[in-house]
């Protein structure tokens, strides 16, 4: 990877690229940013506005449009683009269609030259991790899903205001699939140094019952965000700014993305949420949490679901 930049090509300008794009530059996560469009004319007034607002930014930033050529010298390909479901299509048919979009650009990225990390947010962002890996033919640990970043974050603030702290001093996770198996292992949640299963004991059924909401309102606040304002940008693109400065920073941070399991947890061949150690080079390494045998087997169903729907796909890869 060139370490005398920082250069990020952002694929699909819409608006989960663009809240990426604008964390970046208010951050001063790198040092060039290209962004790409199958709609040329939107990348070059999205790199123009943001181009306009340099002079408040926090750092220079090399702001620009251009082609899957330009990914030569990036360090980090990141995928926002996809097509949007259409009424009465089935979630097999969106997922063949959004994996015929991605071969149209994960191989000119790789004809390019580019040999850094890709880094996916486009839904459903496990299944779509793993076509970006097995069109790239990289290495899994230089291919990151968003997995459930956002979710581990909807979690740790909602549990901070319900205690009324910082969600910094919350220790939990979200881990599975990013969608409707993903689970809290509450065995594994702390505040501070205190397991939260025993501010539960201490308080009585009731806390539980609360913390069990928390994880039902974690898993179904997209629904109530799309319901309300027909998507969600501003979260997923601060997560993929955190992502990406752990890699900038070679951080060796904790953060819960889609990483390929090899028998951790006893799994294989799936990509899916769980905490992992990023750093420059991607993924370190998996950090095995302490599973609960309740928590194992709802580990365990989540990955089937995400095999299941991979398989499904039928996919052949030729590049």
């Amino acid at each position: 990877m060139n370490t005398d930049k920082k250069k990020v090509a952002l694929v699909g300008t819409g608006m989960v690229g663009m809240s990426y794009a604008y964390t970046l530059l208010n951050r001063g996560v790198c040092d060039e940013l290209l962004l790409i469009d199958i709609n040329k004319e939107r990348a070059k007034g999205e790199a123009m506005d943001l181009q306009h607002g340099l002079a408040f930014a926090p750092t220079s930033m090399k702001i620009y449009d251009g082609e899957y050529s330009d990914c030569n010298d990036a360090d980090i390909v990141v995928i926002c683009a996809g097509v949007a479901q259409k009424p009465g299509e089935s979630r097999l048919g969106l997922l063949q269609r959004n994996a015929g979009v991605f071969r149209t650009i994960v191989e000119p990225v790789i004809k390019s030259g580019f040999n850094g990390i890709f880094l996916v947010a486009t839904n459903p962002v496990d299944i779509m991790t793993r076509i970006v890996y097995e069109l790239s033919g990289f290495p899994p640990f230089r291919v990151i899903g968003s997995g459930t970043t956002l979710d581990t974050a909807r979690l740790r603030y909602l549990i901070g205001d319900y205690y009324t702290l910082d969600s910094r001093n919350v220790h939990a996770y979200v881990i599975g699939e990013h969608g409707d198996s993903e689970f809290v292992p509450w065995s594994q949640a702390m505040i501070a140094t205190k397991p939260v299963l025993e501010i539960c004991e201490e308080r009585g059924k009731s806390e539980l019952d609360k913390m069990n909401e928390i994880s039902e309102e974690v898993r179904t606040s997209a629904q109530v965000i799309i319901a309300a304002k027909k998507a969600t940008y501003y979260g997923i693109g601060m997560s993929l700014a955190r992502i990406t400065a752990a890699i900038f920073g070679d951080e060796n941070s904790v953060l819960t993305v889609s990483s390929f399991l090899n028998g951790e947890y006893g799994e294989r061949n799936v990509f899916v949420g769980v905490p992992s150690i990023v750093n420059r080079n991607g993924i370190k390494t998996i950090l095995e949490l302490g599973l609960s045998d309740d928590e194992r087997q709802k580990f365990h169903n989540s990955c089937e679901t995400l095999r299941k729907s991979y398989d499904e796909l039928n996919l052949k890869y030729t590049l």
